[in-house]
């Protein structure tokens, strides 16, 4: 390469880093890619077409050589042992002051792993979480970006041009140094679980309990979405029920098998709260539900050998309404779960995660995007330290007035013999979290019986043991 121009290089042309290379070039700025496979790097040239601003390459050298410094180099390659061999690869062409950036969902301690490896060389790693799929790849995703804040500054312009626009504000912010932007999108992704699991049960109960058609589940959907649960996962769950099937006759969700796979996010946001002491039930049981879900075979037998009730009759009118009810409450509950977790995390690994900014970020291009995130942006620039939504003085009334069909709804789906994990996981997180006693009380003077673990009391200071039974 003669000339060192292209503002932006990419690693890894499949149909995300396609996508989002794309939409770097329609930005106004130029972009080399960066693949071994020649059919995708000739796919990327024949679709980008002015070769002034988009054109890629199967040779590292005239990659590199290609990038103006400081060289801002994008990673959308899969998560693991191919980050670190692609990194490898690139750093005998790199220079000090050079940017390398990580866009696929790493675990947030192989980002630290690798930011610091990497910071003794000279070179700065950012860790960008990328949320929107291929089509917010192209059009403009939510970018969640962890580093240097320094840094930052040289990958700022192109990141704020081609991420997703809320009002005229780019759904994308600096989140903090180190892992920070990994965490964010790791607990995004959990968030994520959690939603897409309440969504479904909320079908299942409505198809169960009065036998809703998939044109009247398109039309219950559609019209939740024109109100206060406008959500992206709301909008394309109405669009599902009106796919037909182009295979065979009907509707194309009556013929999609009932086991869900899974990537490993909201596995780690589940585990990773539990290493830091924080509940999220909502989208533990999200998790579990895909793990639940696979054992297919299993389940086909154990419904032979037990009982289920019919569901009891319920007027069509009243679950629906009870049912967007329960669905509003337990999106905030997720949500609430997901933000008190990234809280702790800030203070436990000193990212100092600004919450307002990370609900602004994810109100368009992401898959969690909805219009709650106007106001839990709203409740946290009221107050920083607001350790859980549930104690936002706005969001009060907004629990309050679902409460009535909540628990109406749980005991009905109990009674009925319809499985609503998720949802009744919500409401015993709410019913847990808002009482002032619980029995763990109990729980202490057990582990003190048989272990002498020792217990505080309520009327006194100190820590106590006793000598059970004598």
């Amino acid at each position: 390469m003669e000339h060192k121009n292209y503002d932006f290089g990419l690693v890894g042309l499949g149909v995300m880093g396609r996508n989002f290379i794309l939409n770097v070039a329609d930005n106004n700025f130029k972009a080399f890619g960066y693949d071994l496979d020649s059919e995708k790097v000739d796919a990327l040239k024949e679709e980008g077409g002015d070769l002034n601003k988009v054109d890629a390459s199967t040779d590292i050298k005239t990659f590199t050589q290609a990038l103006a410094a400081p060289r801002k180099i994008m990673l959308l390659v899969p998560a693991g042992k191919i980050v670190d061999q692609v990194i490898e690869s690139l750093l005998p062409h790199l220079d000090k002051g050079d940017i390398i950036i990580d866009g696929g969902n790493s675990f947030f301690t192989d980002t630290d792993r690798r930011e610091a490896y990497l910071k003794e060389k000279g070179i700065n790693f950012f860790g960008a979480g990328v949320s929107g799929g291929a089509e917010g790849a192209r059009k403009g995703p939510s970018i969640m970006p962890g580093g240097d804040a320094d840094a930052y500054e040289h990958i700022k312009p192109i990141f704020e041009a081609v991420a997703a626009d809320f009002k005229g504000e780019p759904c994308v912010a600096h989140l903090g140094p180190k892992s920070a932007g990994n965490y964010v999108k790791m607990v995004h992704n959990g968030i994520e679980y959690g939603m897409m699991q309440l969504t479904s049960e909320i079908y299942d109960l409505l198809r169960k309990s009065v036998a809703l058609s998939n044109d009247e589940l398109h039309q219950v959907y559609d019209l939740w979405n024109k109100g206060r649960l406008q959500s992206f996962l709301v909008e394309i769950t109405a669009e599902i029920f009106k796919q037909e099937d182009d295979l065979g006759d009907g509707r194309l969700i009556d013929k999609i098998l009932d086991k869900a796979k899974q990537k490993g996010t909201g596995k780690w946001t589940s585990q990773n709260a539990m290493d830091l002491g924080i509940p999220v039930p909502t989208i533990d049981i999200a998790v579990s539900m895909r793990e639940i879900s696979a054992l297919k075979d299993e389940r086909i037998v154990a419904d032979k050998l037990y009982d289920r009730p019919e569901p009891k009759a319920i007027d069509k009118d009243k679950i629906i309404a009870m049912a967007e009810e329960a669905l509003y409450f337990s999106f905030i509950i997720a949500y609430a779960q997901g933000l008190h977790q990234l809280a702790e995390a800030s203070k436990e690994y000193e990212y100092d995660l600004d919450m307002s900014v990370i609900a602004k970020i994810w109100r368009a291009g992401c898959i969690i995007r909805s219009g709650l995130l106007d106001n839990i942006s709203e409740a946290y620039l009221a107050d920083k330290n607001l350790p859980n939504l549930l104690l936002a003085p706005s969001f009060v009334p907004k629990v309050q007035e679902t409460m009535a069909s909540v628990r109406e709804l749980v005991a009905y789906a109990a009674t009925s013999g319809i499985p609503v994990p998720g949802l009744s996981n919500s409401l015993n997180y709410f019913e847990a979290y808002t009482s002032s006693h619980l029995p763990l009380n109990l729980i202490q003077a057990q582990r003190d019986n048989f272990g002498s673990h020792t217990y505080e009391r309520l009327d006194r200071e100190g820590v106590f043991h006793t000598e059970w039974g004598k």
